[in-house]
């Protein structure tokens, strides 16, 4: 679960007191401290730096000095600026908000409704954000190994005992198997073949399209047809096999998933 701290700027204690209330109902949500003026919120968010900063922009005590103008402020200071969160009973002040780039706008009292579906837009921005990194970090890498594996011949795996030396194109091997100190190899043919090599041993010399995705499997990413992250299964191409993932190796499916999407790819 994606934790969010957060801090509450309003000069009405009473406001304050009832926005924490509702926000102590979200786990995601930790509360770090609460201003009720400018320089004092000011302050706070430079020496905190929250994920979330819920603001009056209306206030009755107008010594507080409490506006829109406070986000303007923290461009000066900060070259990540918290998500901007409107907290007051003024409708009409949420165009003006929005032109500050503000991500939500929430008429007090604050709702337990309306804060969930504040918590859920910043679950799904989060989520963009890092696949959005990860996506650009696959654009880094994968190309220049797909252009590599162009250029050069295609890969042959040779499985060498006593004498015989079986050769196997690496484009047909669907996935290695842990077998204690050996591995079996399945191709999509349906033959298997068994190394006496660990399977550690194939990670470290494998590279794209072979990612190890669990303590007893690495899989070719070109077999893999469906990928159910509820069940942590991955499925192979025209076979019923079902391959567990676990959460060791997410990050290498996370890789996958992306390189998909980054390729010819239509989601609906």
């Amino acid at each position: 679960m994606k934790k969010y701290s957060y801090i509450i700027i309003d000069d009405n204690a009473e406001s304050t007191l009832e926005t924490k209330t509702i926000a102590e109902g979200f786990p995601e949500l930790t509360f770090l401290a609460s201003a009720t003026n400018y320089p004092q919120a000011l302050q706070l968010v430079l020496e905190h730096k929250p994920a979330i900063i819920f603001i009056e922009i209306d206030p009755q005590d107008l010594s507080s000095d409490l506006s829109l103008y406070f986000i303007n402020e923290l461009y000066r200071y900060l070259s990540h600026i918290p998500k901007i969160i409107v907290t007051t009973s003024q409708k009409e002040l949420a165009y003006e908000a929005i032109q500050y780039g503000v991500f939500d706008y929430l008429l007090k009292p604050v709702l337990q409704i309306d804060l969930l579906k504040t918590v859920l837009k910043l679950d799904k921005a989060t989520l963009e954000a890092e696949s959005l990194k990860i996506r650009n970090e696959i654009n880094s890498v994968i190309p220049a190994l797909q252009h590599s594996s162009i250029a050069e011949k295609p890969l042959t795996i040779c499985i060498k005992s006593y004498g015989d030396y079986r050769y196997l194109n690496a484009a047909d091997i669907c996935y290695f198997q842990a077998d204690n100190n050996s591995t079996d190899i399945y191709l999509s043919s349906g033959e298997m073949v068994t190394a006496f090599k660990t399977l550690k041993h194939f990670e470290n010399v494998l590279t794209y399209p072979f990612f190890r995705i669990h303590n007893s499997y690495i899989i070719n990413r070109n077999y893999i047809a469906r990928i159910h992250s509820g069940n942590s299964i991955c499925y192979i191409k025209n076979s019923t096999k079902k391959i567990p993932f676990s959460k060791t190796y997410k990050s290498n499916i996370d890789l996958i998933i992306t390189d998909f999407i980054i390729g010819n790819y239509l989601e609906v």
